[in-house]
């Protein structure tokens, strides 16, 4: 088994299980993330945290499997699938996330790091490419300066740099980021919704139909009568 999946409430939690390739991404890795992350938010999670086991968040591509059409299609597929899974999404960083380790990261939505994260892209050091939308994410994510630093020079950056940059946006561990989650699962689901769809540059039409909902839904009402009776809302994503 190379990744595993446990729900609790409303947040689900995908642990990368390949720790003695210190959780390296290969075709069915790839393949194993896009498809629990869908089926979890199709039962129902209104968050999702993504970790390594271990001591790595992920160190990238496998060295050791093939590369071609078939791995990239997987790779890109996966982060871009993340990207468009209308929950958001937690990377728990416990360890170094390099190359596609950080890429998998930038495919989450928030990101928490302990002591021990570190992130780098180091293409440039194997002559490999990464697509366009890892170098704009980076860059409007963390800053320009930062993405020249990691994308030109192949630096790395400590967990302290990426939380001052921006990159990581909590210290923490696993537990602090299910934590975090479950604090954000009790938020109104259309509206994250919605703002994630608008974060990552969604059509416009699309951002159209989502704001409509969100004004449309048993929520806004349900916030209006919680704020009348004074108690925390109760939001059910209708």
């Amino acid at each position: 088994m190379n990744l595993s999946t446990t729900r609790e409430g409303a947040v689900s939690l995908l642990e990368l299980c390949r720790s003695e390739r210190r959780n390296a991404l290969d075709l069915d890795l790839c393949d194993a993330i896009a498809e629990s992350a869908a089926a979890e938010v199709a039962a129902g999670a209104r968050v999702l945290v993504i970790t390594g086991q271990g001591t790595s968040f992920c160190s990238g591509a496998d060295l050791t499997g093939v590369y071609g059409d078939a791995f990239l299609n997987a790779l890109y597929g996966m982060l871009h699938g993340l990207t468009r899974l209308p929950v958001p999404i937690v990377a728990a960083a416990n360890g170094p996330a390099i190359g596609a380790g950080t890429q998998l990261a930038l495919a989450c939505d928030l990101r928490v790091a302990d002591s021990t994260a570190t992130f780098a892209i180091p293409t440039a050091r194997n002559a490999m490419a990464v697509d366009a939308w890892t170098i704009r994410a980076l860059g409007t994510v963390a800053g320009g300066g930062i993405a020249r630093r990691l994308m030109l020079a192949a630096e790395s950056i400590d967990r302290d740099t990426a939380l001052a940059c921006g990159l990581a946006d909590r210290p923490g561990t696993l537990e602090d980021a299910l934590g975090w989650a479950h604090e954000i699962a009790t938020l109104a689901p259309l509206t994250l919704a919605h703002n994630k769809l608008v974060l990552n540059g969604g059509a416009d039409a699309a951002i159209a139909e989502t704001f409509a909902a969100c004004w449309a839904s048993d929520d806004v009402r349900e916030a209006a009568s919680a704020r009348t009776e004074k108690r925390t809302p109760v939001f059910t994503g209708r």
